[in-house]
């Protein structure tokens, strides 16, 4: 684990020092007992290690043990939850890391009214942030409800989460690019993940790209409860 550029970078995501010390005490004993978090990383992204970790509410209702390799005392589904958030936010570090090394081909652009003013886009997070300044340009009556940080949940972080004029929940995700049926199916598996934590069928989806291709507008038909939107840039030219 990188442990000091992994510290320095949480702290640029304005956590505070007793969050930093815990995620980097959790990263740290999922490490001790599964080994270098870096090599795991270059397997699978950490996939097979969240996996392992994973431990579903069917499973607090059937009592399954904890059968992980990480020992603890007290409730299964909470501990392994935080282990779990703990490499997923590791996760992010790494592949934030890889964006700043390689961001020359990424363009910087401004969206148009009625989306932002005087706002410039660069990855993805640039978008997140413009959105949540903006939020009622997306629909009218909707609210950011996650204080300005992604939620983590069973299945992932969610880019947004809000609530519209009824107080139904609303999942907010982003695609830089054109986003297809597997960005359709990421979005219902965070909708699902909030209905399960809330107890609420009536949660919403908002799934926001510049394109959607036949197979995402084709599976999103059939949901409902799922709206697609598309955003535009502008581009600006500036001498030197």
């Amino acid at each position: 684990m990188q442990t000091e550029n992994y510290r320095n970078w949480l702290a640029t995501q304005n956590y505070q020092g007793g969050t930093i010390t815990a995620q980097m005490h959790r990263a740290g004993r999922v490490e001790d007992y599964y080994g270098d978090l870096d090599a795991l990383y270059a397997e699978d992204r950490l996939e097979s290690l969240i996996q392992e970790l994973t431990y579903t509410t069917q499973d607090r209702r059937n009592n399954r043990p904890n059968e992980s390799k990480i020992p603890f005392e007290g409730n299964a589904y909470n501990n392994l939850a935080s282990y779990r958030d703990a490499i997923r936010r590791y996760r992010r570090f790494l592949e934030d890391d890889i964006e700043r090394i390689e961001p020359e081909d990424v363009p910087v652009i401004e969206m148009p009214e009625p989306y932002v003013q005087s706002q410039t886009i660069g990855l993805e997070k640039d978008m997140q942030a413009a959105i949540r300044q903006n939020i009622g340009q997306i629909e009218t009556g909707l609210r950011v409800t996650d204080n300005g940080r992604e939620r983590s949940v069973e299945t992932g972080f969610i880019d947004i989460t809000a609530e519209d004029s009824n107080s139904v929940p609303v999942v907010i995700e982003l695609k830089t690019g054109v986003a297809g049926q597997r960005a359709v199916a990421q979005i219902l598996s965070y909708i699902g993940s909030v209905m399960e934590e809330e107890g609420n069928d009536q949660v919403r989806g908002i799934l926001i790209a510049s394109e959607f291709d036949r197979k995402a507008r084709a599976a999103a038909k059939v949901v409902p409860n799922l709206t697609l939107m598309r955003y535009q840039f502008s581009f600006q030219f500036i001498p030197e």
